[in-house]
């Protein structure tokens, strides 16, 4: 399977007008979403087993999301037509060719229901290719409210659509009442939920990191520029769209169907050295790509960079599903500007692949000592005992040059290929879990920070000598982090850097700051120990 090649509608177009019906029907709310309770309901009526029924949902909902959009019903229904000849239905079931052709399944007694409920049936708009849309829209009003406000249950009907509920409901409040998005991270919105997985490409320049995106795509993108010297000189989010075109990053910024608002406390110098390229592409629907500036070496380099780079780079980092280091056999320093990057991953390690490109330049001994010297440099940077996966290959549309590496290296390659590739195409099927993931770290940082600015505010005096006093304060930081790890029993490791904190705290009045509030730490923990699991027990496979 391709990445990007998942579970989709493709059917005659007189059996997708009955698709559409049918869709409808089970959709009993309208939302262009099909539920667990909604299925139970609709696919009883196949007659299948329940081990069946609850095969065909795990194949279809890959991505866990919960719930069927209509182009996974019409998968589904294929899949009940397979089942109903007495095929056994697995994920290579998806490949054969005769899937399209398929008749829709029997349902007993769904000629009478459509009868019953024909005056109800939603007309579907000719602009919208046909597919009942899904009317995700509505959960941005969430957010639009100044005021945390109770989301009745009804409206939840995913599980992002859950934790977006418990962000505005739980999470929120805490991080406005301590700051939180000055000292860590900007408040999340709707679009930060509903954004397609990313993956990030870092490294020095002429590395291959454009090339590679081009690889993957076997297509340029608008406005990508490859060369040997330093060409990709900004970041570029590659993403789906309806045409070929590119989009300043002060546009994008401000647009509220994209996840890069957050972007805007970086600056217009950092603005202008962003861009969006977008392009029709089925991997584009699936995933985003960031390409990145080559990290350069030398201090006059550092100096001309007119934003923080390392700083831009963290907050992509926390955004992203997958990061790519990648090297060349010729560029294996790593930088002092390299290190701060790789040291603002931090957290992130879970994300991390290394990728040594261009090997086929180099034959088998010279590769075996430069993959040996690549692993003492990142032992020297990633600071974990553990070994990194390194992919070894050449990322480009050429043919592996073989009389450098030989028949060996050749099978080497393709077969690191393929690996890398398959944990490409995973990606979409864990962005679920990726966003639970991120939502829970953001929530136990969320946290610590409140229990820090709280201790801060408590070790203030009331009346006399407060400039003193925050002075002391903000010099003992690594005592006063400690003391509240003491106090209230949290992991060293969760504890935000004391640089950045001290850079931070140095414009705040210590005095403003608001007391730890019992009720909202208990709020959080109540989401983390018993509402994200419910959450999750709710939304998973309706026939388990």
């Amino acid at each position: 399977m391709e990445i990007g090649q998942y579970p989709a509608s493709s059917c005659s177009k007189e059996h997708e007008k009955i698709y559409q019906e049918w869709f409808a029907l089970a959709d009993a709310d309208g939302d262009g979403r099909i539920t667990g309770p909604d299925a139970i309901k609709f696919f009883g009526m196949s007659k299948l087993s329940r081990p069946d029924l609850k095969q065909v949902w795990a194949i279809v909902d890959t991505r866990r999301q919960g719930y069927l959009g209509f182009p996974e019903f019409v998968t589904a229904m294929q899949l009940v037509s397979l089942a109903q000849a007495g095929n056994e239905i697995t994920q290579d079931s998806l490949k054969r060719d005769d899937l399209v052709s398929l008749n829709p399944p029997v349902m007993e007694g769904l000629d009478a229901l459509l009868a019953k409920s024909k005056h109800l049936v939603k007309r579907v708009d000719p602009e919208m290719d046909g597919y009942p849309q899904e009317q995700s829209h509505l959960t941005n009003k969430w957010f639009s409210s100044k005021s945390s406000k109770n989301i009745p249950l009804t409206a939840v009907t995913s599980v992002i659509d859950g934790l977006k509920k418990l962000y505005i409901e739980k999470l929120k409040p805490l991080e406005v009442t301590y700051k939180f998005n000055d000292f860590v991270s900007p408040l999340l919105t709707s679009s930060d939920f509903d954004a397609k997985p990313m993956v990030m490409l870092l490294g020095q320049y002429s590395t291959g990191k454009t090339t590679f995106i081009k690889h993957l795509l076997r297509t340029s993108y608008p406005g990508a520029h490859i060369g040997p010297e330093p060409t990709t000189d900004r970041f570029v989010v590659v993403m789906s769209g309806p045409d070929e075109r590119t989009i300043p990053g002060n546009t994008i910024a401000v647009q509220a169907d994209m996840p890069f608002s957050g972007l805007t406390t970086f600056g217009t110098a950092f603005l202008s050295k962003f861009e969006c390229s977008q392009m029709r592409h089925p991997l584009l629907e699936h995933i985003t790509f960031v390409d990145t500036p080559g990290v350069l070496s030398g201090e006059k380099q550092r100096t001309q960079r007119s934003y923080d780079f390392t700083g831009v780079t963290s907050w992509f980092a926390a955004k992203c599903d997958l990061i790519l280091l990648l090297f060349d056999p010729h560029k294996l320093d790593i930088s002092d500007e390299f290190k701060r990057v790789i040291g603002s991953l931090r957290g992130h390690d879970d994300k991390i692949r290394v990728v040594l490109n261009k090997a086929d330049q180099i034959d088998t001994q010279q590769l075996m000592r430069v993959y040996g010297a690549l692993m003492w440099s990142l032992g020297k940077v990633l600071n974990t005992p553990e070994v990194s996966r390194v992919y070894i290959g050449s990322f480009n549309d050429k043919p592996v040059n073989e009389s450098a590496v030989g028949p060996l290296g050749k099978e080497l390659f393709e077969r690191e290929q393929d690996d890398l590739l398959s944990d490409l195409k995973d990606i979409p099927k864990k962005a679920c879990d990726r966003r639970i993931n991120e939502f829970v770290k953001r929530a136990r940082a969320a946290k610590i920070h409140a229990y820090i600015i709280g201790h801060l505010k408590k070790e203030m005096p009331t009346m006399m000598g407060k400039a003193k006093a925050q002075q002391r304060l903000i010099d003992n930081l690594p005592d006063e982090f400690a003391k509240v790890q003491r106090e209230c029993h949290l992991p060293s490791g969760d504890f935000p850097y004391v640089e950045h904190f001290k850079e931070v705290l140095s414009g705040y009045s210590f005095d403003k700051f608001e007391k730890v509030k019992p009720k909202m730490i208990q709020a959080v923990d109540d989401m983390l120990g018993y509402d994200i699991p419910e959450l999750l027990k709710n939304f998973r496979n309706p026939y388990e």
